[in-house]
């Protein structure tokens, strides 16, 4: 159930010369980010997202994530709800170090035998950042 999360954020994390794996769903998603235009839905919802992703991926470096344990887990038929708490670590604009906390909401669907990321909202809840050390 977790391979299609784990799947787009090893995409996230290197965007350079990957497409994006087959985790989302062809009809129905919906996708809520904190970079512009923040929603993404309806027909070419997945590549509106790819594109704006690579744009704002394009500002970062040394991407790396670490997941809390899922809560909020539901299920109904081929339908699975949760969260996950979620740190992200890097580099921005070569010049600052961040540290953002925040979560992912998920709702996954179930179709041939594989889980699907049918929608998904990413928030923060806070943000630290440093300037780069020089060696």
């Amino acid at each position: 159930m977790m391979e299609p999360v784990t799947a787009l954020v090893r995409y996230m994390q290197h965007v350079d010369g990957a497409v994006v794996p087959p985790v989302f769903a062809n009809d129905g998603l919906v996708i809520v980010e904190d970079f512009a235009p923040y929603v993404f839905k309806g027909k070419g919802a997945a590549a509106r997202w790819d594109a704006h992703f690579r744009q704002h991926a394009a500002r970062l470096k040394d991407l790396r994530r670490d997941f809390g344990a899922a809560h909020d887990f539901d299920r109904n038929g081929d339908r699975v709800y949760f969260v996950l708490p979620t740190t992200w670590r890097g580099v921005y604009l070569e010049a600052r170090r961040f540290e953002e906390h925040g979560a992912w909401s998920f709702v996954l669907e179930k179709s041939s035998g594989h889980w699907l990321i049918v929608a998904y909202g990413s928030g923060a809840t806070d943000r630290t950042d440093w300037p780069v050390q020089v060696p």
